[in-house]
């Protein structure tokens, strides 16, 4: 079954996190509006927004020796190994103290999602999966950085590849055991939350 994750490492870290937490994980592409509703979230459900690719640079920013190793990674486009991004995920929740959490940018691939559920013992609760086609998160892309656009499409084309290849699997793993709530991402902002709040309003009550 392709590459085994350290699974017999259940009583690691993990076992201090299991069953304690809630997570949701929230994919979708660059454009997606993710951030926005993430923030809206925050707000309204009190839940603590942890983003992976936020956690990379703030390490980096640390001068920690984690964080050298993982400048050098991104320095030659080698994609950071699934448990130091894990470790960070971990850090963060155990040091922040709230017990649900939106975890932005991860799982970006399927071998990061075996590792998280190896690694931490969690298992989200659901995948709020913002579902925008390519065009619409290209225009809002290219009307963020106005001016650029020649050199941008290009970038903005690869990376909704890399995105819709890697997330896929993981989008289709979660389908299958009815963890995914698909929201049509293409809508206005107000419309979107309209959404979202659906997926967690019943989550809240049971």
């Amino acid at each position: 079954m392709g590459s085994v994750v350290d699974s017999s490492n259940k009583e690691g870290n993990g076992s201090a996190l299991a069953n304690k937490v809630t997570v949701v994980f929230v994919l979708g592409g660059p454009g997606s509006g993710k951030g926005t509703q993430c923030a809206n979230i925050v707000e309204h459900f009190g839940y603590t927004h942890l983003s992976a690719g936020d956690l990379l640079r703030a390490e980096m920013k640390s001068g920690s020796e984690n964080g050298d190793m993982i400048q050098n990674m991104i320095k030659e486009g080698k994609i950071v190994p699934s448990e130091v991004t894990i470790k960070l995920l971990e850090r963060a929740m155990l040091e922040n103290g709230n017990d649900k959490f939106l975890i932005d940018g991860f799982p970006r691939n399927e071998e990061n999602r075996a590792a998280f559920e190896a690694v931490t013992g969690i298992e989200p609760q659901f995948i709020l999966f913002f579902d925008c086609s390519e065009e619409e998160m290209q225009k809002r892309l290219l009307s963020r950085n106005q001016g650029r656009e020649d050199d941008n499409i290009e970038t903005i084309k690869k990376r909704f590849k890399v995105y819709m290849e890697s997330s896929l699997p993981v989008i289709e793993y979660y389908n299958a055991k009815g963890k995914v709530r698909k929201i049509d991402a293409a809508k206005p902002v107000e419309e979107v939350f309209e959404a979202v709040k659906v997926c967690f309003t019943p989550v809240a009550s049971s």
